[in-house]
């Protein structure tokens, strides 16, 4: 899919790009979110799919995914699932057609929300949970080594509790 989007946006207005896939647009939007989605490590085959379905004026069946980005039906059903799962995306019904078709939710609130609950909150909570390993094996160590050892997990452990509140207080502004 990446050698589709790396086409010279410049020499295209909003038709169709030489090989009949992707418009300029198209191409911009997709860049963008493939940028974004590398600051949180999301593969490139989530944005290229929610960039298409965030320029697109109608709803998207995943026929067209496939053929537009030059993808497999496997890759973008994967991305679709998770985009879905993410709040990023529904399902639509396009009257005449029987396929499931998809569009973009264009609420930024719902990318935040979703990626901290499906990202950021699993994490914290592995983290906690290592944590708490961690100041047993360090209780169980010899005084001499358990004193400075005891301080730095209990930094960990400050460490923790003010992201847990950070990221409630986060999903509480954003209304989740």
């Amino acid at each position: 899919m990446s050698s589709i989007i790396a086409q010279d946006a410049a020499s295209q207005e909003h038709g169709p790009s030489p090989n009949g896939r992707l418009t300029a647009l198209e191409t911009e939007a997709i860049g963008l979110f493939i940028q974004l989605g590398s600051l949180v490590g999301q593969p490139k085959s989530f944005a290229e799919v929610y960039g298409m379905l965030f320029m697109s004026p109608r709803p998207m069946p995943i026929e067209e995914l496939v053929e537009r980005l030059a993808a497999s039906r496997a890759a973008i059903h994967r991305s679709l699932r998770f985009l879905r799962k993410a709040g990023l995306l529904r399902m639509a019904y396009v009257p005449g057609d029987r396929r499931v078709h998809y569009e973009a939710v264009a609420e930024p609130r719902h990318m935040v929300v979703g990626f901290v609950r499906d990202q950021v909150l699993p994490q914290l909570a592995n983290a906690e949970n290592r944590i708490v390993r961690l100041a047993d094996v360090v209780r169980r160590l010899p005084k001499e080594q358990r004193q400075p050892l005891g301080a730095r997990v209990a930094t960990l452990e400050r460490w923790g509790k003010k992201s847990r509140n950070l990221t409630k207080l986060m999903l509480k502004l954003l209304g989740s």
